[in-house]
């Protein structure tokens, strides 16, 4: 599986945080920690996907790589969780 060559963008174009906007483009449908994401959640009836992590955290950097940044995996994230970082 392959990372993402395509451009992306999701709800954390709009935060502040560092860790957040590295996320911005990922093919993953992040939702920032809120109510629109619990929302979300409740009416489609999913679990939520959540992901910590900080901006300069080597291990983070590799999963978000190897795993946030694969649009085959995203596909499985996005149609069965309301991923949230």
């Amino acid at each position: 599986m392959a990372a993402s060559t395509q451009h992306h963008s999701n709800r954390l174009t709009k935060e502040k945080s560092p860790y957040l906007l590295q996320h911005a483009d990922n093919p993953v449908d992040w939702y920032p920690w809120g109510e629109e994401a619990f929302k979300k959640a409740r009416e489609e009836n999913k679990p939520i996907f959540l992901s910590v992590g900080y901006s300069t955290c080597h291990w983070c950097h590799v999963m978000a790589h190897e795993s946030f940044e694969n649009e085959e995996i995203a596909k499985i994230m996005n149609e069965n969780f309301v991923n949230v970082k």
